[in-house]
């Protein structure tokens, strides 16, 4: 069951992302305000070749105040374009890689309490030089790439250091499938992401 709507307003129409105002009726028949930022979603790819290294890259991201290390990734933002042809042009247009071989891994929602955004990882395999088309843009100018061992992309993961939420879920379902373990343990107090400590 969806909750009603009974009022929306549109607050902001930006290049990337719309927000609104919902008015929506509980179930009990009160009603409440929800902002809501609407997104067209985004695609995230684990690359990983023949030694089971997959590709990270570096990408300075504004709203954290800092260069993340996460996946090949982008939005799906060309009309018409079916999610996996979105991950591929992707691939494409930060790593100048193809891949014979794609699958699903895992799909989330990044933050379902305010975000209609959903997103989806693939795993992408058979990995050979392609085309970057029409070279490095904007911020892509900027980035950096490494190879790293999916183990000890699991561990970052798990330490904290590899804190993009595509990023997250990517690279541990890739473990999964892969079978790797890491019994790697953080304390309760540990330092909150960005925050310097």
């Amino acid at each position: 069951m969806t909750y009603k709507i009974v009022a929306s307003q549109q607050m902001y129409d930006g290049a990337i992302i719309k927000v609104r105002v919902d008015t929506v009726v509980l179930p009990d028949g009160s009603q409440v305000k929800r902002e809501v930022v609407e997104h067209v979603g985004s695609v995230a790819i684990v690359a990983i070749d023949e030694q089971q290294r997959v590709l990270l890259i570096r990408q300075y991201r504004h709203p954290a105040g800092q260069y993340l290390w996460e996946l090949p990734a982008g939005l799906r933002d060309q009309p018409g374009e079916l999610p996996q042809e979105t991950a591929r042009r992707e691939l494409a247009e930060e790593t100048g890689l193809a891949a014979a071989t794609w699958s699903t891994l895992v799909d989330l929602r990044p933050s379902p309490g305010i975000s209609t955004e959903a997103g989806r990882v693939y795993q992408a395999s058979g990995l050979r030089r392609g085309d970057r088309p029409g070279g490095a843009q904007g911020e892509e100018r900027d980035l950096q790439s490494r190879w790293v061992p999916l183990q000890e992309a699991l561990s970052e993961v798990l330490a904290g250091r590899i804190t993009n939420g595509l990023a997250v879920a990517g690279l541990l379902a890739a473990a999964v499938r892969a079978g790797l373990a890491d019994d790697h343990r953080r304390s309760a107090d540990a330092p909150w992401p960005g925050s310097g400590d």
